[in-house]
């Protein structure tokens, strides 16, 4: 009987899928911001690559249940899957609430934001993608320690425009919508550092 049942399966490549869609929509939310005019068509992008992302997350937790031994621990899988589709569905978040909140301008901060997004999910991308081999460890440290810089930046943006906000802003309106667009950004970040975190474990303890 164990002999018919699958040793590993594809966890890695579902892994780099999902990192890859990650990147498309962290990207798709920087062009959004950069012009909010496309805030429609870049809204409704990152819906799909949300969706295409979420079967990622039920396609690789569906075969951890038909997977006899797993490449790494099963709850590190699960982890490490879920916590990635936690970034996705912030970013769709941050893009909802721009349309839900009919945003009509964005803040440098918030661009700024957006871009650390950017750079901690394709530092997520390089790790999940040394993940597989684990041949170079450090390498692997060293992105994870990337990530953490980013996320500690992010939250350094997000505090200066909290308090930029507070002080300048006149419209009520504006000060509860944009607090709340600066949030969504900086999570983003956070579970980036959730993801990176998981992997670092992953690493010290399998490498």
């Amino acid at each position: 009987m164990v002999r018919l049942l699958p040793r590993e399966g594809k966890f890695f490549d579902f892994f780099n899928e999902h990192a890859d869609l990650a990147i498309l929509a962290a990207a798709e939310l920087k062009e959004l911001l950069d012009d909010i005019g496309n805030l429609e068509l870049r809204r409704r992008n990152i819906e799909r690559y949300e969706k295409q992302a979420d079967h990622i997350t039920h396609q690789t937790i569906a075969l951890l249940h038909k997977t006899f031994i797993t490449p790494l621990d099963r709850d590190e899988i699960h982890k490490l899957i879920t916590t990635m589709d936690d970034i996705l569905d912030l970013t769709e978040d941050v893009a909802q609430c721009l349309f839900l909140y009919d945003v009509r301008t964005v803040t440098g901060e918030a661009r700024r934001l957006a871009e650390i997004c950017v750079a901690c999910v394709t530092k997520v991308k390089e790790a999940v993608a040394k993940l597989e081999s684990m041949s170079d460890a450090d390498a692997i440290l060293k992105i994870c320690a990337d990530i953490d810089r980013l996320e500690t930046e992010a939250d350094h943006v997000m505090h200066s425009a909290m308090a930029k906000l507070f002080r300048e802003e006149p419209d009520a309106k504006q000060i509860i919508k944009l607090k709340e667009i600066y949030q969504l950004l900086e999570s983003v970040t956070d579970k980036c550092e959730d993801v990176a975190n998981l992997i670092e474990g992953i690493v010290l303890e399998n490498a």
